[in-house]
């Protein structure tokens, strides 16, 4: 858990060295040769950053099942099941990691984002080569 702040840091950098991948520029060659490992990079990097928000959530339901425990069990009165869920939702230690988890999501779905610019990246790419099969041999992307 220490090591969730440091992981956000080396991701968000990593993200802002992607988003510079996804421009087209340049020869088209080198852009089709690179394209592939480029996507498979990123894309384990989102894997990781998945499996990460995996273990939180994992980790959550761990924190609230304690919780829950405690309010059904050691509580003064007898609470519904609902009630204790209530009471659960409200605890410190579960919305501290609930934010936690909402900062690693976000995080997740910008590398979605990426994802979706490489895609697009590929589409627009495969556009050019046809049009260099077509005929226009001399088309550099500025």
């Amino acid at each position: 858990m220490a090591e969730i702040p440091a992981f956000i840091n080396y991701y968000e950098g990593e993200l802002s060295q992607a988003k510079g991948e996804i421009i087209i520029r340049g020869n088209v060659e080198k852009s089709v040769s690179n394209l592939p490992g480029v996507t498979e990079h990123r894309f384990n990097q989102l894997q990781e950053i998945e499996a990460v928000l995996n273990f939180l959530n994992i980790q959550l339901r761990k924190i609230r099942r304690k919780h829950f425990q405690k309010y059904l069990e050691a509580y003064a009165r007898a609470l519904t099941s609902r009630d204790a869920e209530k009471y659960v939702d409200g605890e410190d230690e579960v919305i501290d990691f609930e934010t936690i988890i909402n900062e690693v999501a976000l995080l997740r779905n910008k590398w979605l984002g990426i994802m979706k610019g490489l895609e697009s990246k590929n589409y627009m790419i495969g556009h050019v080569v046809r049009l260099r099969t077509a005929g226009m041999e001399d088309i550099v992307i500025q």
